[in-house]
């Protein structure tokens, strides 16, 4: 059992890899002497390192082969994946591992060894349910534990001094730092309005002199969001897509925040895994399944007759669960924070 290598193939959203650390807190201390890897995105590695779970990485390339390339050459004994896709499971097969350990969805029970059956209603669609619990559950099913269900994340000194270095308004601040994630890979169905954002922004900078950061990725259209946020506003929030922050330097720029209010995206997560503060915006997505019983959340939900959809895109002729939101609310919900922090 010592020289026992294991891979762990992480999911790609980074919200979920973040959810997947209980199950990774879990596995290391199933297999304490074991040699561990994980394979996820680059950006999911910066935002996961430095990990007590793992003693090697190796970084999902777009070019599967590649990939595959690099699982053989390794030549591990066991590989569990927490990634829900056919692809993953025949890669494990073709890589020719012995144990491989998953859930038996998307067409892939002869390709895994032990398979693990997710919770389905009457209608043989899948049940709601946590996450974190669903990662878990994989972990019980090699005789670990669902008690500690905390996600967490280190973050490295030397990232802190680089972010402000790169943002040295943070050396000063009047107010409050508050975070603002008016993004989401997810799709736009996710998106409270841009100028809900702005007026926010505003009111914050009014109220509490907040610095009022927006944490967008550096693609095209969150940068476009962020831009026509600052282009309303007045406050001049800082527009992260205009700085360039390597994952393990945006959760250290989190590790300053006094509060976080963001769309149910994967920074929603990277801001509960430090114990901050959070109010999440909740529109066609369940929230039940990323529930992570942060005590230090407040979670708004989108009202509107199809909540919950899960659809990427809205249907509807209007967005009426993020517009149901009002401004108001949002800062009546941010103020019972910030307003008792200074």
């Amino acid at each position: 059992m010592t020289s026992q290598k294991i891979l762990i193939w992480l999911p790609s959203p980074l919200g979920d890899a973040i959810m997947a650390t209980p199950a990774l807190r879990e596995f290391r201390r199933l297999f304490p002497n074991a040699s561990i890897t994980f394979l996820g995105p680059a950006f999911t590695r910066q935002v996961l390192s430095p990990s007590p779970f793992c003693d090697d990485w190796i970084d999902l390339e777009k070019k599967s082969l590649n990939t595959l390339r690099q699982i053989k050459a390794n030549h591990f004994d066991v590989a569990i994946t927490l990634k829900s896709s056919f692809g993953s499971a025949l890669a494990l097969w073709l890589a020719g591992i012995g144990r491989r350990i998953g859930y038996a969805r998307e067409g892939r029970s002869l390709l895994l060894t032990d398979r693990i059956n997710p919770l389905r209603n009457n209608q043989g669609a899948f049940q709601p349910a946590p996450m974190i619990e669903y990662y878990l559950k994989i972990a019980t099913h090699l005789g670990g534990s669902l008690d500690n269900k905390k996600t967490e994340l280190s973050v490295r000194t030397e990232d802190k001094e680089t972010v402000l270095k790169t943002l040295p308004q943070l050396q000063s601040l009047a107010g409050p730092l508050v975070i603002l994630v008016p993004g989401g890979a997810f799709g736009p169905s996710k998106l409270w309005p841009i100028e809900r954002y702005a007026q926010l922004a505003d009111k914050l900078y009014e109220a509490y002199h907040a610095t009022v950061i927006l944490s967008v990725s550096p693609i095209k259209q969150e940068v476009k969001i962020a831009e026509s946020i600052c282009q309303q506003a007045v406050s001049e929030p800082v527009n992260l897509g205009h700085i360039s922050l390597n994952g393990g330097q945006l959760k250290a720029l989190y590790s300053f925040a006094d509060l976080v209010i963001t769309n149910d995206t994967g920074p929603r997560h990277i801001a509960i895994a430090q114990d901050k503060p959070v109010v999440s915006l909740f529109g066609p997505n369940n929230p039940l399944w990323t529930q992570t019983e942060h005590d230090k959340e407040i979670q708004i939900l989108g009202i509107a007759p199809c909540v919950p959809c899960d659809k990427p895109v809205c249907k509807q002729t209007q967005h009426l669960c993020m517009e149901s939101i009002t401004v108001e609310h949002v800062f009546e919900q941010a103020q019972k924070i910030v307003g008792t922090q200074r």
